[in-house]
């Protein structure tokens, strides 16, 4: 495909309307936003950049069935992925927390999806800084910085447009590098 791909996991709508967001500010560049639990992995795999979101619950979960949600999500989606040859893909990722009630598993759910797209060779771009975040671990840091954008809905709602288009800025040239012509 020649456009960037946008999936996501969602529990309450919140990584959905990010997911949207995200969309809207690539236009033409991206196909719309896809829910993780309507997608196989061909639709994945389909796409050579992808922007990946999740939402992460309770004490560092992803979505899904046995994390609480009432739908499918990326906990049974995961399975998919183990098998898939992310080869020559370049992803993005992004991921929603909140600090103050989770500050011991802050947005852990995007170390998760990292760890499982790399162990199947994509490479992961746009990588964001910690400041401006008050929290005790996340599995999601690596060298000091965060392997995707991090928003916290809950508590810095009114910073998350700013943060979203600064690492767009960041990420756009680098997805776009990797869609193939036509």
């Amino acid at each position: 495909m020649s456009k960037i791909g946008i999936f996501f996991g969602t529990d309450t709508g919140h990584t959905r309307r990010i997911a949207k967001l995200i969309a809207k500010r690539l236009g033409d560049q991206a196909d719309p936003p896809l829910n993780i639990n309507r997608v196989g992995i061909a639709e994945l795999l389909a796409y050579d950049a992808l922007i990946l979101g999740t939402p992460t619950l309770g004490d560092g979960e992803l979505p899904g069935l046995e994390s609480g949600c009432q739908t499918e999500s990326w906990l049974e989606f995961m399975p998919q992925l183990a098998g898939a040859d992310l080869s020559g893909k370049r992803i993005a990722l992004f991921g929603l927390g909140d600090q103050e009630k989770y500050p011991d598993a802050f947005c852990d759910a995007v170390a998760l999806l990292y760890d499982a797209v790399t162990a199947q060779g994509a490479e992961v771009v746009g990588d964001w800084p910690t400041e401006g975040y008050t929290f005790a671990t996340s599995q999601a840091v690596m060298d000091d910085r965060f392997v995707g954008l991090i928003l916290d809905q809950d508590n810095q709602a009114a910073q998350s447009e700013a943060r979203l288009a600064s690492w767009l800025d960041q990420v756009i040239p680098m997805l776009s590098a990797s869609v193939a012509v036509p």
